[in-house]
């Protein structure tokens, strides 16, 4: 008797980490072990054949809000912090073709040594090519999140659901690490999460997902083969949806 080989319930998807995913246990900066756990997840999802995006945060080395609050002028501190994003993400890409998986890395700052600058039908092709591509620098414009350049980009490459890889398996009615009692959603609105301040992604994000219709999966990312398993149809989530 044969196994048969779990389908995909999506084609395409985008996949949102924070940069702090990348710290393992570290307080600052990248750690490779962790880098390397997170690109062997992205494998295993790329080998059902999906087409996979990426953006990464930057807050494991520079955030921009916590530099402006400091003193910083906000759009120098955001720059920053769009180029620590870039950082991350050519640490991805040397992961995950270490693996042996073609990867792109597109920035929305032009930085043609180290990164491809973006054009959508060009990034589009490369993920026909079943590439990786990971967009780097936000929206390339200061006051905005990677969480909005997550959906931003997530909806110009028409991905079918943004995944966003949390230390928890999905959203809580509250901190699930401070209340034993918290309770974990199957779904939520759109509208809930922004009426609730549930944190899931900031406003702006929410709102662009909501306005296109664009679900959101909220996963653990430290679950070994969450991510995996839920594009098969198993694990453990909460799914974010009109």
């Amino acid at each position: 008797m044969t196994s048969i080989e779990p389908q995909a319930t999506f084609k395409r998807v985008m996949l949102k980490i924070s940069g702090e995913a990348l710290m393992g246990d570290q307080g600052f900066g990248l750690n490779p072990p962790t880098v390397e756990r997170i690109a062997r997840e992205v494998q295993s999802v790329h080998e059902l054949g999906v087409e996979i995006c990426m953006v990464i945060g930057g807050g494991n080395i520079f955030r921009g809000l916590q530099g402006s609050a400091q003193g910083m002028e906000r759009t120098t501190a955001d720059y920053m912090g769009m180029l620590a994003t870039v950082m991350n993400a050519l640490a991805m890409q040397s992961a995950l073709e270490g693996l042996g998986i073609h990867t792109r890395v597109i920035s929305a700052i032009t930085m043609n040594e180290v990164a491809e600058p973006y054009i959508r039908r060009r990034a589009v092709r490369h993920l026909e090519k079943k590439r990786v591509c990971i967009f780097a620098a936000g929206t390339g414009n200061p006051y905005f999140t990677t969480d909005t350049a997550a959906t931003l980009r997530a909806n110009e490459m028409s991905c079918e659901a943004i995944f966003k890889g949390t230390k928890v398996d999905g959203v809580y009615d509250k901190d699930p690490a401070k209340h034993a009692d918290a309770k974990r959603y199957e779904t939520v609105s759109y509208d809930d999460v922004l009426a609730k301040r549930l944190g899931v992604m900031d406003a702006s994000a929410i709102a662009l997902a909501r306005d296109n219709n664009l679900p959101i999966i909220v996963f653990s990312l430290d679950e070994p083969g969450g991510f995996r398993g839920i594009l098969a149809g198993e694990g453990t989530y909460t799914r974010v949806q009109g």
